[in-house]
């Protein structure tokens, strides 16, 4: 961990931004061990100087999965994180007081997949069967026991859940048999894809959590209240990264391997690189766009669609109780965060020339 901790923040330094000292370092959890191209619009805000601009300096901090970074978040060990919300749905009754504060994927992206060639055609199908998920920290846990329960199943006894690992291992995993079937998510699918995984997702049962919101950032409130003006360049810097690299991929991509040169795979031609970088930075887009949300706004957080993804998770056992989505997201900071210039991103990105 302190080795990918030192290779990010030497990338950030080789990319010419100014030293820490002349610049706030913020601590942004990553919620999974590996990262990916989905991690563009970091590398883009800070290669663009989008996120100096704004007095800060990112330094990404992988962590297991969305519990580990809404628990960092809590203990103060990390600034912010980029977790689902079921997480911290579960902890915020304990005390918690932390809010989403810009939704940076609107559609969820988590979902059940299997192998090509499997027989299982529907969830029930997965009754006795070994469900893999990246970490016990990730919240493909919550969405497989979430999932069972929704399908009249006990989360407890008709499936196991079992620690897949990410990309190759998930992909030999499958391929020995050992997992009948993936709770992850988009880009993890596509790693695991980019390593000879044939997948096949359960399009009709993932259809009743797709409209429902995924990751976003969260802070605890005394720090979106103290250091307000650190979250907005954060997350302006980040939508800004996102625009960038929906506009142009390719671009974003190359970024990405100067920024964070460990990204960048080894054993692999460029050509295979890009390509399989490309698959994984496409997955994640879709969710990225504010038309998956039905929102306005980069970020913006809908109060309907996490109301009634709050619903789906009492009615399956995730959480004891209702909790109201203004404890759990805030659209305080948006119009600051959206104070950009949209077509000035998008001329940039289609402009720009690699080195």
């Amino acid at each position: 961990m302190k080795k990918t901790l030192a290779l990010l923040a030497l990338a950030a330094l080789a990319a010419g931004l100014s030293p820490a000292s002349a610049q706030t370092v913020v601590r942004v959890g990553w919620c999974a061990r590996t990262v990916s191209s989905a991690a563009a619009p970091f590398a883009i805000a800070a290669k663009m100087g989008w996120f100096a601009k704004g007095g800060i300096q990112v330094e990404l901090v992988p962590l297991p999965g969305s519990t580990d970074c809404v628990k960092t978040v809590a203990t103060k060990q990390v600034n912010y994180a980029l977790p689902s919300i079921e997480p911290l749905a579960i902890i915020r009754p304990q005390g918690v007081k932390a809010l989403n504060f810009y939704t940076a994927y609107q559609g969820n992206i988590y979902g059940i997949v299997v192998p090509e060639d499997s027989p299982v055609q529907k969830f029930t199908d997965l009754k006795g069967r070994r469900i893999g998920v990246t970490s016990m920290a990730s919240a493909g846990v919550i969405i497989a026991r979430a999932m069972a329960k929704a399908h009249g199943m006990d989360p407890d006894t008709d499936i196991k859940i079992v620690v897949a690992g990410e990309a190759a291992q998930t992909a030999a995993l499958l391929r020995s048999g050992e997992v009948d079937a993936l709770s992850q998510f988009d880009t993890q699918y596509a790693l695991a894809a980019n390593a000879g995984a044939k997948l096949r997702p359960l399009s009709a049962d993932n259809e009743m959590i797709a409209h429902f919101p995924s990751n976003g950032f969260i802070a605890l409130e005394e720090n979106l209240k103290d250091k307000r003006a650190e979250a907005v360049a954060l997350a302006r810097g980040y939508a800004m990264g996102t625009l960038f690299a929906i506009t142009n991929p390719e671009a974003a991509i190359r970024i990405l391997w100067e920024v964070f040169p460990q990204t960048k795979a080894t054993g692999k031609d460029e050509a295979t690189a890009m390509r399989d970088d490309l698959a994984t930075l496409k997955a994640r887009a879709v969710n990225w766009r504010v038309e998956a949300g039905g929102v306005k706004k980069w970020g913006e957080n809908s109060f309907e669609n996490y109301n009634k993804y709050v619903d789906f998770l009492v009615a399956n056992g995730v959480l004891k109780e209702k909790i109201d989505a203004k404890d759990l997201v805030t659209n305080d900071l948006i119009d600051e965060i959206n104070k950009f210039d949209a077509a000035e991103v998008v001329k940039l990105a289609k402009d720009y020339k690699a080195k």
